[in-house]
């Protein structure tokens, strides 16, 4: 199985070109490339497909083998192989997701994609829809019992479930001991990706990110977008937010007129190689 590492701000995945090779349990597949040690480290597996509703088709999977519905660092890095290895010569693209189609623009120096804008939709607010279990209208600044601990939680979703906890200090969090407690609460029925987020200005944000069976990753696109519209609803941020990954930053903007999310930001080919496990 011909494959290509890539990562878009460290979110790295392992990325086929399903128009050429075939998977038979990528599920499974998923979890033995994921492996940091057995396999070739990753979040996670990502398939590139032919699609007939948009001009290709993203199949992703988690390091643990679960179906994720969206991945935003994940789609830029579609954006870029799509054009870097010639299955398209068009910088305006549409993806296919089980969040939705997404479409893309995608920036271009010396023949390669150096950035790639990502119309992400419009954020889904209301709650059974996330999904959450919740009474309000919209899951905003909503308490959440935690471990004996009461949090403040905003619950957003764009394509997948997320709940944006605002905290004073997120460096010294105990992520691989309150990142299960948040992805497996009981209010979330498909458990929940959770970031925890600093606002440090009106047009910034800095935030850490559990996602939802793949632990604590330097990024997470679609959590940016979360978080940007978290902080815009909280009256903490304007419309347009950088928001501060362990991995870099991306620009998130939230074009109320049209309710759309617009992300933009950076994704790199690691290197390619074969699987013959």
């Amino acid at each position: 199985m011909k494959f290509t590492k890539m990562q878009g701000l460290g979110n790295d995945y392992v990325y086929v070109n399903g128009f050429e090779e075939r998977i038979e349990n990528p599920s499974e597949m998923a979890v033995k490339v994921s492996n940091r040690n057995f396999g070739v480290g990753s979040d996670g597996l990502i398939l590139i497909n032919p699609s007939e509703k948009a001009d290709f088709e993203m199949e992703m999977y988690n390091a643990d083998g679960s179906r994720g519905e969206m991945c935003g660092n994940g789609i830029r890095c579609v954006a870029k192989y799509v054009y870097d290895y010639g299955l398209t010569d068009k910088t305006h693209i549409s993806v296919e997701t089980l969040g939705g189609i997404k479409y893309l623009d995608l920036t271009v120096e010396d023949g390669k994609v150096v950035l790639v804008r990502v119309d992400m939709g419009s954020p889904i607010l209301t709650p059974a829809q996330i999904p959450v279990i919740a009474d309000e209208a919209e899951a905003v600044a909503v308490p959440i019992l935690v471990d004996e601990t009461e949090y403040q939680m905003t619950c957003v979703s764009m394509g997948n479930p997320h709940a944006v906890i605002f905290m004073d200090d997120i460096e010294h969090l105990e992520m691989e001991k309150i990142g299960p407690k948040f992805e497996h609460h009981e209010r979330f029925p498909n458990r929940v990706n959770t970031e925890f987020v600093k606002v440090l200005d009106r047009h910034t944000a800095s935030m850490r990110v559990w996602e939802r069976g793949s632990g604590e990753t330097l990024a997470c696109g679609t959590g940016a977008c979360a978080v940007a519209v978290a902080c815009i609803l909280g009256g903490y941020t304007e419309n347009k937010v950088t928001v501060k990954l362990l991995g870099g930053d991306l620009l998130i903007e939230w074009d109320r007129e049209q309710n759309k999310i617009y992300m933009t930001g950076p994704a790199e080919v690691v290197f390619d190689g074969v699987w013959k496990a």
